[in-house]
Formats: structure tokens, sequence, C-alpha cells
């Protein structure tokens, strides 16, 4: 069983009376909290990396805590690779996970020295079009068919677009042996959003035992099994969350059973987590406006899918609580809705809550993950502030809310908004 907390309404108010809701907010002692008990995890491994993925959270304020405590960076854009470089970030500390990648962006990540992760076979040419070729190269497999724990379909591998087969891999070594590429590492992602903790070790024993077969075919040298991301947090009460120490150990058990016997200890373990570190880290802010009663009873917000996507996409559950009064016991069956003209824009369907006031502050829970990240602007309506809680018990707008000048700035080599906009603002 989970437990959802936040921060008091009276410091979601303060926050409220400075920047106007909705918005995203963080907690620096969350994050660092998270992120230091997966590295405690893997400290056994000498040269452990967690790469946060990008995507997950792309705000500076939020990726500069987890520089603090020693994570690099997982990119999969140029956009991506611009906010690593801006950051100070370079070398190994980049990882670049992309697929259909367009030509220039191999040649940025290669001048940032990132270390790439090849996607496909055939794009072993583009990799190649520039001098000099990377000393180390990444592969990402797709071992097809089904992911399995024990009777439980984890991941559909044969079914996604990502990696290579497992005779591709073979060919992509020799082929970038023969450009010159010294060391190689292995990447797969097979599952998403797990709590299973033999998720990691299972998809450890997949690699390392793949690694050990392609250098005696080869004679190639492994640097590094890149675990990527896929362990997931608990969204709804009845979940536990993931542990996490448990997953360490069982990544170990099968390193020493499988890489140590085979003269490859001297390989490091990495991952790609994004949603495991920031997801339960974060919060949507957001106040009811509005009360219908129709053949349902809604609450209207004044956040909308442009904030949160996941709901309107996925189905997915968020936790949802009433600031100041989350110990009241639900009393009513309520859609908690945005603002967007489509019908799946709902954070929440028959959802029981306790009675909700007009003016209440909604907190939408375990959304420091592809939150605003996957935001949007369908309707014109533009994304929400990002804020972070400081440890001590400060706040800073890391992210400004978006503005219509924002909105229409890909029109602004036509002027003709310039009237409109300075009446607005």
């Amino acid at each position: 069983m989970s437990i959802k907390t936040a921060p008091d309404r009276e410091t979601l108010e303060k926050i409220a009376s400075q920047i106007p809701t909705p918005f995203h907010l963080y907690s620096e002692a969350r994050l660092r909290a998270r992120v230091r008990a997966f590295l405690r995890a893997f400290s056994w491994n000498e040269g452990f990396r967690e790469y946060y993925a990008v995507k997950a959270c792309p705000t500076p304020g939020v990726i500069r805590i987890l520089q603090e405590e020693g994570c690099g960076v997982d990119c999969a854009s140029e956009c991506e690779l611009m906010l690593a470089e801006a950051m100070g970030f370079s070398g190994d500390k980049i990882m670049f996970s992309s697929n259909e990648t367009p030509r220039g962006e191999f040649a940025y990540a290669r001048r940032l020295g990132a270390i790439i992760n090849l996607d496909d076979y055939t794009l072993i040419p583009s990799l190649a079009a520039e001098e000099p070729v990377p000393e180390r190269v990444c592969l990402r497999f797709n071992p097809g068919g089904e992911f399995r724990l024990g009777n439980a379909v984890m991941g559909a591998p044969g079914e996604a677009k990502f990696g290579m087969t497992r005779e591709q891999l073979t060919l992509s070594v020799r082929a970038l042996q023969k450009m010159g590429v010294k060391q190689f590492a292995l990447h797969a992602f097979l599952a998403s959003n797990t709590v299973d903790s033999s998720y990691y070790p299972t998809m450890a024993r997949l690699l390392m035992t793949t690694a050990r077969e392609l250098r005696e075919e080869t004679g190639a040298e492994f640097f590094m099994i890149n675990l990527s991301g896929g362990i997931g947090i608990p969204y709804r009460l009845d979940q536990q969350d993931t542990d996490i120490a448990l997953v360490g150990r069982g990544v170990r058990e099968a390193f020493e059973e499988i890489c140590v016997p085979a003269g490859m200890g001297n390989i490091r373990i990495a991952a790609e987590l994004g949603r495991y570190i920031s997801g339960p880290a974060g919060w949507l802010v957001t106040r009811a406006i509005h009360e219908k009663h129709t053949h349902k009873e809604y609450i209207g917000v004044d956040a909308c899918a442009a904030d949160l996507m996941r709901p309107a996409m996925y189905g997915a559950y968020h936790h949802i609580t009433i600031a100041g009064r989350e110990a009241e016991a639900p009393v009513q069956k309520y859609d908690v809705v945005g603002s967007l003209c489509e019908n799946n824009d709902k954070f929440a369907v028959d959802r029981m809550l306790p009675r909700v006031n007009m003016g209440d502050l909604l907190v939408i829970h375990d959304t420091g993950a592809h939150g605003r990240s996957m935001g949007y602007n369908y309707n014109g309506r533009l994304r929400s502030a990002e804020v972070l809680l400081k440890e001590d018990g400060s706040f800073e707008l890391i992210r400004r809310a978006e503005t219509p000048r924002d909105y229409f700035a890909t029109l602004d080599f036509t002027g003709i908004l310039d009237g409109v906009l300075k009446s607005h603002l």
C-alpha cells in the first residue's frame, strides 16, 4: 500500500498567491532522496551511472539537482542535447538514445563526446558519415517476442520499433570493428512502468549473457551494460513502490554469475530512469473553478491535458487529494475534467472524493515525470509554470507559464498578430 502525501495547504496557497494555478510543483528533498536511494542500490558496481531521462522532465531546475547528485543525462533529440550542453554535460555523462535519427543529430552527439546508442544496423552509415568514428558505441537490442517474468507478460519487444535483432547485433559489432570502434555497450528497453523488482535482474541476465556471447563470436570488448528505464512507480494506492535495494542485489547476482567468471568484471552498469526518480517528486496543483450536474457530477479545474496528458492518452491513473482535507472520507463520485474540447480531457473518471467546493486546491500526485514535458497546445491552451519547493521550505519559479506570445511565436514573421499581442499583454 503506497501513501500519497503533498505539501500542506498553507504552503500551496502561499505559492498560488504568487504563481497562479495551475502549476507543477517539484520537491527538492524528494528528488535527492529518490536518486540517492537508487545510487546506493548500485554502489557495488564501480562506475555505475544513472543517466536521467531528459524526456521525463526537461527542466534545468530539476536536472541541476540530479546533476549535483552525480547523474548524467539520457537524450533523444537535438533539443535535449542542446539542453545537456547548456548545463555543462559532455562526454560519457551523455547517453544519446534515439531512433529514426537525422544524420545531423549523430554529428552533434559526437561533437559533445556522447555515448551513442545505435538503434538499428542500417544507421551505421550515418554514424560513419563524419570522422572520426567514435571509439565507443552502444547497441540497442530487441530480442523480439514477449518479455515475461514468470507467467506475466511485461512487454512485447516484438511489437516495439526500438532496437535490433540478435543477428543484427553480431553484424553491427563486426561492421563497427572494421570502422575502428574499440569498445561496445549493450542496451535494451523491454517493459515500461513496472514495479516488479525482478525486471532489472532478468533483463540484466539477458544483456550480460548476450554481451558474453558477442565477445566470444567477435572478440569485442564490452565496457557497459545499460539497463535503460522501465522501473515504475505506484500511481495507485494499492501498489507498492519498487524495492530498489532488492533490484540492486538481483542485478549484482547476475553480474557475479555471468560477467565475473567470464573475465568481464570490469563492465560498468548504467540506467536511464526518469519516472522512478522524479515521478513521485512532483504534483500538479490546480483549482476547482466549475461544477456541472448532468448525467454525471463534474468538477472542472483550471488545468487540462495541456498540463498532464497521461490520463487522456493512456487512461492513466493519478491519485487526487484536496489540499487541507486529505483526511476527509470520500462521499461523492466525480469526473474531474479540464477545458479542452475533447471528452478524454479527464484527470479522473468516476472518482470518489470528499465533496469539492469551488476554490479548493486539488493536488494531482506523481506528476514529476511525463507531466509538463508531454504537454501540448490544443485549443490554444497554454502550459503552466513549474515551481521548485526547496529543502529549506522556500520556493522558486523554475519555468514560467506560457503566454499567448509563446503560442504565436512561429507566426512572428507575418506581423499579423502584432496589434493583438500589444493590446493583450
